[in-house]
């Protein structure tokens, strides 16, 4: 798909003659809508910073033994699936603008319950909750800010989605390297409470209106958001087909799709989430003196990587990142696990009997100074992560367009 092609460059609601808007409203209502996908960050990031001090907490805190830390950070992603189940929904019935507002409610209200909790039971609840929240806001957002975006900043504004994610991921582990479990989850609570008092002031968007049947109300937010209503063009009719079974026998829409589905898959099968979830706990295990410093590393390496696969996405080609990333994660999980197996095992359970011999007969500080290995190996597998992802979205995308449904919500 090049930048020529005229499904990429057609605006939905966008003026004639190359005549640009330049209403700045737009920035300030994707801001907003973008704090959902921050707030998503940092209750992704949340469980790594916090699990340690959890297990660390002394009576009447709750204390996390290794089973229930394994629960902690795991079971927002059962929230999440519920959550893109019920934003499916909620997107075409109550609209994007008001998705996002009750999104932010799970939110807040999981954190409030992680920072009364008094027992596991409560902690896991309030990961649930912040589960489903993450869920909705992923699929609400990047719908929300494509749809009010005119086409000069359409590209920039879908980026900042996927690069908020990261940002509140870091965000929880800087926070997280001074504040303990209570006090990081009423930060937590900031974000989506900031983009709730946004949103109240924000526009439905122009084409979820049109589909309501609301024009006058759909030229009222295109003048907020983009200054002016001149040129404004209605979609064509039938644009959008709702999904049945029966069209999964054409095989121009059962091709993309289990293409995009495996894509999807895989790249949460590489191990990135397990890695976001328990990075201090990955670090700690590894040995690593300072393993807030190690998490905060890796979380700036992530934001850093992934504004440069946004940059690089266009002229490198989506093929060759998805190749490249998936070459450097190889290497750097498996120079990881080379990294455990030489620390951590033993003669006893190895069939390298010579290796673990000598590596057992190294003296304590060696093993310590090879913990940069693990921070090292870890950065590099952060770094090819974002390649993949924009890669995976970038090819949705495109997949998303030879389909005449909507299988797929992308950036």
């Amino acid at each position: 798909m090049t930048p020529e092609d005229p499904e990429e460059t057609q605006p939905l609601l966008g003026p004639p003659g190359g005549s640009a808007p330049r209403g700045r409203r737009v920035f300030l209502a994707a801001f907003a809508a973008a704090l959902g996908p921050l707030s998503f960050g940092f209750a992704l990031g949340y469980s790594s910073p916090a699990i340690p001090s959890l297990q660390r907490a002394a009576p009447p805190a709750p204390r996390l033994d290794d089973a229930a830390a394994s629960w902690f950070g795991a079971v927002v992603t059962l929230g999440a699936a519920a959550g893109g189940v019920l934003g499916g929904w909620l997107v075409d019935r109550a609209g994007r603008k008001l998705s996002l507002l009750l999104c932010s409610v799970p939110f807040v209200a999981g954190f409030a319950v992680i920072t009364a909790a008094q027992d596991v039971w409560m902690l896991l609840g309030g990961r649930l909750l912040t589960g489903l929240a993450c869920g909705v806001a992923s699929l609400v957002a990047p719908v929300y800010i494509s749809e009010i975006a005119y086409p000069a900043v359409r590209g920039l504004l879908g980026s900042c989605v996927q690069l908020m994610v990261v940002v509140g991921i870091l965000l929880a582990y800087l926070a997280g390297w001074v504040l303990e479990w209570r006090w990081l989850a009423v930060l937590g609570c900031v974000p989506p409470s900031l983009m709730l008092l946004l949103m109240c002031f924000m526009p439905e968007t122009p084409r979820f209106l049109l589909t309501q049947h609301r024009r006058q109300e759909a030229m009222a937010a295109l003048r907020f958001l983009w200054g002016s209503e001149q040129g404004w063009e209605d979609p064509p009719i039938g644009a959008e087909q709702s999904f049945h079974l029966a069209l999964l026998r054409q095989p121009g829409i059962y091709k993309p799709f289990v293409i995009g589905v495996s894509l999807m898959a895989f790249q949460q099968l590489s191990g990135v989430n397990a890695v976001m979830f328990y990075a201090e706990t990955i670090f700690e295990e590894a040995k690593f003196k300072d393993s807030s410093l190690a998490s905060v590393i890796v979380g700036v390496i992530q934001v850093l990587f992934t504004a440069v696969a946004a940059l690089i996405m266009d002229r490198a080609g989506r093929r060759l990142l998805l190749v490249l990333s998936g070459v450097v994660m190889v290497f750097s999980t498996s120079a990881f696990g080379a990294y455990f197996k030489l620390t951590q095992g033993g003669p006893g359970n190895s069939s390298h009997v010579a290796l673990s011999a000598l590596v057992s007969a190294q003296p304590v500080d060696a093993s310590v100074g090879l913990a940069w290995l693990a921070v090292g190996s870890m950065c590099l597998f952060i770094a090819g992560g974002p390649q993949a992802l924009w890669s995976l979205l970038a090819c949705l995308r495109f997949l998303h367009l030879q389909c005449p449904f909507h299988f797929v919500l992308c950036p």
